[in-house]
């Protein structure tokens, strides 16, 4: 479960992504939950670094290290495993009873580092 999701208004996916790094953990197809229809690919990236200086109310120290995020990307790619990764164009949805989860697209994944 995210934590601080809310600081980013109507969502930053720009902001959100700019103090993260994340790291590759596996990908998948990307099929259509209705039709069956192939989409492209996605991606499991876990956050391997989190900067972000989260508000918290009660003093409790915020961090996502080690959330794992899930990333569609329409277009079949083959991202290495354990390779640090930067979203290109992401746009990302805050779903959930909680607002505590993230729906993340992306046009596409560069390798930064294997």
């Amino acid at each position: 479960m995210l934590k601080g999701l809310n600081m980013f208004g109507g969502f930053d996916t720009e902001g959100f992504l700019s103090n993260l790094s994340l790291g590759t953990v596996g990908q998948s197809e990307w099929k259509d939950f209705t039709t069956g229809e192939h989409k492209g690919t996605k991606v499991e990236v876990v956050i391997i670094a989190d900067k972000h200086n989260y508000k918290s109310s009660n003093g409790q120290q915020i961090s996502n290290i080690y959330e794992k995020l899930t990333v569609k990307v329409p277009k079949d790619i083959d991202v290495p495993m354990n390779s640090h990764v930067r979203l290109i164009n992401a746009k990302a949805t805050v779903y959930g009873q909680y607002r505590n989860q993230l729906s993340i697209t992306a046009d596409d994944i560069e390798v930064i580092k294997k």
